[in-house]
């Protein structure tokens, strides 16, 4: 059974610049599904409007969201809000700017458990010191006295990864959650995510445009152009043999660590085109 599943779902700028395209997709319970495309394909705004944090100029136009079996768009906002807070959270992107300077570690992990799940403080700060244990940082109690820029980064982000899994939700959305990151730290931060996700079975949507990760991490994937899902297969059958030519493009232009010296495969301009023609003639049948 599907814990997320969005269907048709379309989100416009308030100008009418289609961003998502009638978007269907499922994520399972214990499930870790990659969302990958170039820059500005919806990756991220698929995990926005699910967590309900569009922004201001962003309006979703139709679809549902379909969390835990129920549809988070029929939900007066605060009820929406609520359930969200329990049964979803983000991993985001950039720790450094995710995380408050101005205050300490410890709060920014317990509040979501108090404030959200009306969790008492006391057994929220146990929490976060039981989590931080569980995302390998040592000196845990020191950890959570400490501000984020007294902290490395591949820390800030195991901070981030410890906060995500404090309520326990059943669906994490982690949003290229090791761009900011060396690329040592990176597989740390890549095999802790997959350890914690493992070990609570929450269902995974994995944003990112590394197909060198999702060959790692994930069961399933949607390759995304222009808010339009090109391809929506297993991960095996992916790499294998991939359906759509856009799809073909992309595995070709990824760099091999066999071939070191070998030169760039950028996606051919036919293929481009072939797709925006696609995306277009979308557009049209959307529009009749």
């Amino acid at each position: 059974m599907s814990y997320l599943s969005i269907q048709d779902l379309s989100v416009r700028l308030r100008n009418g610049l289609p961003l998502l395209r009638k978007v269907s997709l499922d994520v399972k319970a214990g499930e870790v599904r990659a969302l990958v495309g170039e820059s500005g394909a919806g990756k991220s705004m698929i995990g926005k409007a699910v967590l309900g944090i569009l922004p201001r100029a962003v309006r979703l136009t139709g679809g549902k969201i379909l969390l835990d079996g129920e549809d988070l768009l029929a939900l007066p906002p605060k009820t929406r809000r609520q359930r969200i807070g329990a049964k979803a959270a983000l991993i985001p992107q950039d720790p450094l700017t995710a995380l408050n300077p101005s205050r300490r570690i410890g709060p920014q992990i317990t509040d979501r458990l108090v404030d959200i799940l009306g969790w008492k403080r006391p057994e929220a700060e146990a929490r976060a010191l039981e989590l931080l244990e569980e995302v390998h940082i040592q000196s845990p109690g020191r950890v959570m006295k400490s501000y984020p820029h007294e902290l490395s980064g591949g820390m800030r982000q195991r901070i981030l990864i410890a906060s995500a899994f404090a309520a326990e939700p059943k669906l994490i959305i982690a949003d290229e959650p090791t761009t900011a990151l060396d690329v040592t730290v990176q597989k740390q931060i890549l095999k802790l995510i997959r350890e914690m996700q493992e070990r609570h079975q929450t269902a995974l949507l994995f944003v990112t445009h590394d197909l060198g990760v999702v060959s790692k991490i994930s069961q399933s994937l949607s390759v995304l152009y222009a808010g339009k899902v090109i391809e929506d297969t297993d991960v095996r059958a992916f790499f294998d043999a991939p359906r759509h030519a856009y799809s073909k493009a992309l595995l070709a232009a990824t760099p091999k660590y066999t071939d070191p010296d070998g030169s760039l495969m950028p996606v051919p301009d036919n293929i481009i085109a072939a797709v925006e023609r696609e995306v277009a003639a979308f557009d049209a049948q959307m529009n009749e």
